[in-house]
Formats: C-alpha cells, structure tokens, sequence
C-alpha cells in the first residue's frame, strides 16, 4: 500500500518516497523492515534523511503528541525507521549482515515509540 502523495508535513516532501518502507507502526515492524531491506535502500533513506532529522524532531516537539495530525505521525514513525538505518549504516556498516542473522531471531514485543 502507497501512502498519498503528500503524506507528510510541509517541508518533508523530499522524505516522501521512503514513506511505504520506512514509516511503519511499531518497533518490531520497523525491525523487520530493516533486516528485509537491501544496503542500497538503507543508504538511500540515511543519506536522504540524515540532514532532516535535526528539523523533524524540532518539528514534531513543537506540539503534544496528543495533538499530533495524521501526517506528523507519520514523520514521527519514518524517523523512528531512521533510527533502525542509522544503526545499519552508520554502526554496523559491512557488519550488518551478521549482525541481521541474530537480529532475526529477536522480536521487540514492546517499545516506548509503540506506546
């Protein structure tokens, strides 16, 4: 399933081709995204990210969560994907691999980002 064009807040726009893969609900989910994922769409996604993150999470404090729209959930959950890349690319780079071979056997039953 693809997300509307405009899924995410203004200013994001560039992020929106990551939505479907990256903005995922729940931390196991976002799990088992990265480990299915390939190190191209990995980098892809980092290097698009990266230099927003700063600006969504500056974005997304300026209002409760309760009061989050549909769209800010979103970027809140795509950035919450980044965190699992960034640790595959920037952590584990040529070792994510075998670091994914354990990784599948562990499911995250409960986060704080699930809550």
């Amino acid at each position: 399933m693809s997300a509307p064009e405009h899924s995410l807040p203004p200013g994001f726009g560039s992020l929106e081709p990551f939505v479907s893969a990256w903005a995922l609900e729940g931390a196991d989910n976002r799990l088992r995204a990265r480990l299915a994922s390939r190190e191209a769409d990995r980098v892809a996604f980092f290097e698009a990210a990266k230099d927003l993150l700063p600006r969504g999470l500056d974005y997304l404090d300026r209002k409760p969560l309760a009061e989050h729209s549909d769209q800010d959930k979103r970027l809140m959950r795509l950035l919450l994907g980044m965190a699992h890349v960034a640790l595959a690319v920037e952590i584990q780079g040529d070792d994510e691999p075998r670091h994914a071979e354990g990784a599948r056997h562990m499911t995250i039953t409960r986060a704080p980002s699930d809550d």
